[in-house]
């Protein structure tokens, strides 16, 4: 197959491939691909589709369907760029919902109506699980961030001159409630965890405000205990697939955190129980130099470790606290206690500051009552001044 150029515009190129003519009718079989930019841009997306077709990975964008696309932005651009557990989640939802509403469209014909109708539609009765109903306002955004992410990619690659997701209004959800515990809970948690495998883990959690899975992820590596602080540098993820180690998915995810004097002795005190307990193993012990890991050292997973802290909450009656709640207390018992909401932000690994600000902005004490106090001392002595002199 050769490719050339049609110059359409300014700005604006046809790649035309021609294949020769058809052996039947005589008449030339050619395919036009309209690129929008300069000619060197052109001359890229004409080799790009050149070798494509060579290698069979061609189809013509104006038969392309969009659960061809989707499929193939799952395959080329997905699954390379997002965690496995990410990814997972974009195929559920673009399987299960997206393909089935929007999957029969071609995709230069896809309209934001078109979409629109799908998030009114999945709001209605959208349940997938034979229960009646719609789904969550929350879910739906869900829907319309992937598929907006989707269509985004499908505009660099030129198969779409703008992306439709950006016409249509994805719902509101109500901002979830973060469920907290104050120092008093927290110190009986910690209590009836004494003596468990999952005392540490909730210790670094309620003190170090850490995730799941960095905790799961941690080494002895990555404690400095002259510093009193641990290095935050990867945690451990689980998928239907696999149990594996992965980098933290932002910058700010790399982080040093400093630890208080009763994490600190909590971890000492474990070092020591691992030390004595690897030693009765001796080669059956797995050492990985995981700090917090099952009997034998190898890696706990996810799933195994979140069984085991629900299974002591059920046996002390205190259900419906997940271990991500824990993070939350710490975060939220920092801010009470006057700590600057940046400090926060960057202990618990957030990327923004105003995602930290927005979760827990409700629990900062005094703040609405100090901003009325700062506006009546201003209006106050305004007014003071504007008042004519009482004596005349």
């Amino acid at each position: 197959m050769k490719g050339h150029l049609v110059k359409r515009a300014e700005g604006s190129y046809s790649v035309v491939l021609d294949s020769g003519k058809d052996p039947n009718t005589g008449k030339r079989q050619q395919k036009w691909v309209t690129i929008q930019g300069r000619k060197a841009d052109a001359e890229r997306e004409l080799a790009r589709l050149l070798n494509e077709v060579h290698t069979g990975g061609f189809i013509e964008p104006a038969k392309l369907t969009v659960a061809e696309y989707l499929e193939r932005w799952l395959k080329d651009y997905a699954e390379v760029n997002v965690s496995g557990k990410t990814f997972e989640r974009y195929q559920s939802i673009v399987g299960q919902h997206l393909n089935p509403a929007l999957g029969h469209l071609p995709l230069p014909k896809l309209r934001p109506l078109h979409i629109q109708a799908h998030y009114s539609q999945a709001l209605r009765d959208g349940r997938k699980d034979g229960r009646p109903g719609g789904l969550t306002p929350q879910s739906v955004l869900h829907h319309h961030r992937i598929l907006r992410e989707a269509l985004q990619q499908a505009v660099r690659w030129q198969l779409l001159a703008r992306n439709p997701a950006d016409a249509v209004e994805p719902p509101r959800p109500r901002p979830r409630e973060v469920r907290a515990i104050d120092e008093a809970q927290t110190a009986w948690l910690l209590e009836v965890a004494e003596g468990t495998r999952l005392h540490l883990p909730i210790m670094l959690a309620v003190s170090a405000g850490l995730r799941r899975g960095e905790i799961l992820g941690l080494r002895w590596a990555d404690l400095d205990s002259q510093l009193g602080v641990l290095h935050i540098r990867r945690s451990v993820e689980q998928t239907r697939k696999a149990v594996c180690f992965k980098e933290p998915k932002s910058r700010q995810g790399w982080r040093t955190v400093a630890l208080p004097a009763l994490a600190l002795e909590a971890l000492q005190s474990h070092r020591q129980q691992q030390a004595r307990h690897k030693a009765l193993l001796g080669d059956d012990y797995q050492d990985g130099d995981l700090i917090c890991c099952v009997e034998d050292g190898s890696l706990w997973k996810p799933s195994a470790f979140t069984s085991a802290y629900r299974d002591l909450l059920r046996r002390h009656k205190l259900p419906g606290l997940n271990f991500h709640a824990l993070r939350h207390s710490h975060a939220s018992q920092l801010l009470k206690a006057g700590a600057d909401v940046h400090l926060v932000s960057r202990r618990l690994g957030h990327a923004k500051a105003g995602f930290t600000l927005s979760t827990y902005a409700h629990m900062l004490p005094g703040q609405d009552e100090e901003a009325a106090r700062r506006v009546d001392v201003a209006l106050r002595a305004a007014i003071e001044q504007r008042r004519p002199s009482a004596v005349m």
